[in-house]
């Protein structure tokens, strides 16, 4: 079965959204309900052709942390500005993603116990008992998720310093003409 198409919206000038898929205009709304139905979808610059998927992804989480309560902290997101333009920008992205990854894993196991637990009949009942057992476990979940990002923490400190050291051993080992090392030679010359 060939791989189907991104659904392709398009931005114009006038900052209006149009769906190709159904001849119409769409607002932030309707593609917060696509991301939700894991839809894909690409939005291009009507204009320009450029690809700006990401901005508006950015654009929807910006009216997201505006309305409810912040799944982002203002240190989190302090520290996440930080880190661009930082040697480990790169890693720290491919980092969230693989923890996100990993969370969503375990969110989808707990659900398919629930389901194992009390069917699949009743979806308003699973939501109704997920939100008592989250309301009653929310201070172990948090406890466990403290741990959880406690050892993700230190799992980056961890590959951090091990890429300190493989890059001093790397350059250390790198011959430099004219370059004077402090180091002892071999033979015991200074």
């Amino acid at each position: 079965m060939p791989e189907q198409q991104p659904r392709l919206i398009k931005k114009y000038p006038n900052r209006r959204l149009y769906d190709t898929k159904t001849s119409a205009y769409i607002t932030l709304s309707d593609v917060k309900d696509l991301v939700l139905a894991r839809e894909h979808f690409n939005v291009l610059d009507a204009k320009t052709s450029e690809d700006i998927t990401r901005s508006i992804l950015l654009q929807i989480i910006l009216e997201e942390e505006a309305a409810g309560i912040p799944l982002f902290t203002t240190e989190l997101l302090a520290q996440m500005i930080r880190f661009y333009g930082h040697a480990m920008q790169g890693m720290l992205g491919k980092y969230l993603e693989t923890n996100i990854k990993s969370f969503i894993e375990f969110q989808k196991k707990l659900q398919e116990q629930s389901q194992s637990l009390y069917g699949e009949s009743n979806s308003q009942m699973q939501s109704d008992m997920w939100s008592q057992f989250m309301n009653f476990q929310g201070p172990a979940m948090q406890t466990m998720m403290a741990t959880y990002m406690e050892q993700s923490r230190k799992m980056l400190h961890q590959m951090q310093d091990q890429l300190k050291t493989q890059t001093r051993t790397l350059f250390t080992s790198i011959q430099i003409p004219g370059f004077v090392s402090d180091k002892p030679s071999k033979d015991g010359d200074q």
